[in-house]
This record gives structure tokens, sequence and C-alpha cells, in this order.
């Protein structure tokens, strides 16, 4: 596995643990000190920015409200949005499949179906969701 699909995939583990026992990511990965740079950058993106993240998902994905999501699912979805709006030199395809892929190996095949089209409808307007 490839050092930055790693960091994403441990950054969501982390935040939907952090979620899970009501504490932050920070205090997550103070437990294990090993931990890949991206992958606590990207969940304290996701932390500092997280109603902006949420408001979006409320946004773009009506049919399926945020607090009905999985919280594995809902996780992916926050890391997935993070890169998107805040980290402009990762590829919006990039974003997403590597969201998709992380699905596959926590979730179920339904939700890389719904986090593919959430985050794909998300990358194609990526440009004017970063200037709000």
């Amino acid at each position: 596995m490839r050092t930055r699909t790693k960091a994403r995939q441990r950054a969501v583990e982390s935040l939907f643990e952090a979620e899970q026992r009501g504490v932050t990511a920070t205090d997550v990965f103070e437990r294990n000190p090993d931990v890949n740079d991206y992958a606590i950058e990207l969940a304290a993106l996701v932390e500092t920015n997280i109603d902006r993240i949420d408001e979006v998902i409320a946004t773009y994905s009506q049919a399926w409200p945020l607090e009905r999501m999985p919280a594995v699912d809902r996780a992916i979805v926050r890391v997935g949005i993070a890169e998107l709006l805040w980290r402009p030199e990762v590829d919006s395809g990039v974003a997403v499949s590597e969201a998709i892929e992380i699905a596959a190996v926590l979730s179920t095949p339904e939700s890389g179906r719904f986090i593919n089209g959430l985050l794909g409808q998300i990358a194609t307007i990526r440009g004017s969701l970063t200037a709000i």
C-alpha cells in the first residue's frame, strides 16, 4: 500500500475512533505515535473544518442525511472533502478514488458507490467551494 494511501486510511480510522470514543483524533494519535504526518494533517484538517465539511455533505447529500450515514462512511467522506477543498495539490480523481478504495476495505460495496457519487459531484465544483 502506498504511503499516502496508508495515511488517508489511518486518518479515517482515527476520526472514526475519535467519534466513537468522544475524543479528538490527536488523542487517538497520541496512543500510537508511529503515524504518518499526512494522516495527522488530514485528521486535523477535518477537525478544524468540521462545520464547513458537514455543511457541504448536508448540501450535496440530501438523500442521505449526515446523521443516517454509517460512521465509517462519514469519516471517509470527511477526509475526501478535506482533501478536495484544502489540498489543491491533490488531484480530484486521486482524492475520490482513494476514498472509494478505503470504503472497499473498511465499509461496503454500496458505500463505495455512494462515496463515489457524492465526492465526484463535489470534485466537479471544487473550485467554487474552496472560495467560500
